[in-house]
């Protein structure tokens, strides 16, 4: 009976397979196996562990510190917009108030005239209708009531002419530019609300992080690398795209001239059968003037911005800053299209202005890319999905995916 027993299978450990000659045994691919699992279970924990009661869950601080750089990034943008508005106003408070100067000297050169001549009629004895009249509250009403033209010499009505449109002018100026004063302390009480938006902003989001413990800290960043490997998958994904154009391009092209060959050959036997009266050959000429010449002036012009916006790689952002120590995302932008030759303006809901709206599938280096739905933030099109910017406070000048925010539309510039 006992041959008949089926034989028992012996079970080996790898200890055990390790000391059988021919037997390869591969104990770094269990441990390997167990490192991706810890950190597979790291990844979901970053987000799982329970937060205490009363306490906002980790992707609650995170979405609420990403919220509060956005608003300071709004907030940036209003003040870089009243900084603007007041640099302006300052500058024509100061030409109105050198027009009230001028002003006021023509009016004491004509005032000068006009007491020369009261001195002389005052000399000679006669009525000093003049010096009555400069004297009077209304001189032009003491001038009809008197019929003082009849008493005046022409060249004495030109002067008081004079006088009078200098006073009426000199009038006028003053309070224009008692007006531009007013509007220029408006322009700074708005300066000064917002930059006490942004501070406020920044100070809460601060706040928030510096309550997180050292572990809390640590699985935020966890989340963090997250979102980042997610945007760079979407720049990557976006640069085998734009890597396959030129080819698709090619190949289309060939297919066109293909047909246009084909058609050609078609018509010139329908020709042939026919009287051949037919127009004479293409001479090919013509004027290369097509969008081909236009993408090359706007290349070597992105090229520059480029160039510029490399070399500020590793400057601080800092809210309002133009350079060129330190950059906020619009300030860069337009800092980086300077170098080129090209003038945008200050805040990005101007800059989205200036140029014209391109598919982002469509996007050249040199592109401005903007983001979220009230334009806060702008970045420069490097291509392969990327971009040059200025991320926010306690960031610096990166190349980072345009996938990181969310993209509200790009801009040609020139």
């Amino acid at each position: 009976m006992a041959s008949h027993r089926k034989p028992r299978t012996r079970t080996v450990g790898m200890a055990g397979l390790a000391g059988i000659p021919g037997i390869r045994t591969a104990p770094a691919v269990g441990i390997t196996t167990a490192a991706l699992t810890s950190v597979a279970l790291l990844s979901q924990s970053a987000q799982a562990v329970p937060s205490a009661p009363g306490k906002p869950s980790l992707e609650e601080v995170r979405k609420k510190v990403d919220d509060l750089y956005h608003q300071a990034g709004v907030a940036t943008q209003k003040y870089n917009a009243a900084k603007e508005r007041t640099e302006k106003q300052r500058k024509k408070v100061g030409r109105l108030l050198d027009h009230v100067a001028e002003r006021a000297d023509k009016l004491n050169e004509a005032r000068q005239e006009l007491g020369s001549f009261a001195a002389a009629q005052y000399r000679t004895g006669a009525v000093s209708h003049t010096a009555t009249m400069m004297l009077a509250e209304d001189p032009q009403g003491y001038f009809d009531q008197n019929h003082l033209a009849d008493r005046l010499t022409k060249r004495q009505k030109k002067a008081v002419d004079d006088y009078q449109t200098q006073q009426a002018s000199a009038t006028k100026q003053r309070a224009k530019a008692a007006r531009s004063l007013e509007t220029l302390s408006d322009s700074r009480d708005d300066l000064r609300t917002s930059k006490r938006a942004v501070q406020k902003k920044l100070d809460e989001a601060r706040e928030l992080l510096s309550e997180l413990t050292a572990d809390e800290k640590a699985r935020l960043a966890v989340i963090e690398r997250q979102k980042e490997r997610k945007a760079k998958r979407k720049a990557a994904e976006l640069a085998r795209k734009e890597a396959a154009e030129p080819e698709r391009k090619r190949k289309a092209e060939e297919a066109a001239q293909k047909e246009r060959k084909e058609q050609g050959e078609g018509e010139g036997e329908g020709e042939r059968q026919g009287t051949g009266s037919g127009p004479g050959p293409d001479t090919g000429s013509g004027s290369g003037s097509g969008p081909g010449s236009t993408d090359g002036g706007y290349a070597i012009k992105a090229a520059k911005v480029i160039a510029f916006a490399e070399a500020q790689i590793g400057k601080p952002y800092v809210w309002g800053a133009t350079g060129p120590d330190s950059y906020d995302c619009s300030g860069l932008t337009q800092d980086a299209w300077k170098a080129a030759g090209i003038t945008l303006p200050r805040t990005t809901w101007d800059q989205v202005k200036a140029g014209t709206t391109v598919k982002t599938a469509d996007a050249k280096p040199g592109d401005l890319v903007f983001f979220y739905d009230d334009i806060s933030h702008v970045g420069i099109y490097i291509g392969g999905g990327k971009m040059i910017h200025a991320p926010k406070p306690g960031a610096k000048v990166r190349v980072e995916s345009i996938f990181s925010m969310p993209i509200h539309s790009m801009v040609r510039p020139a």
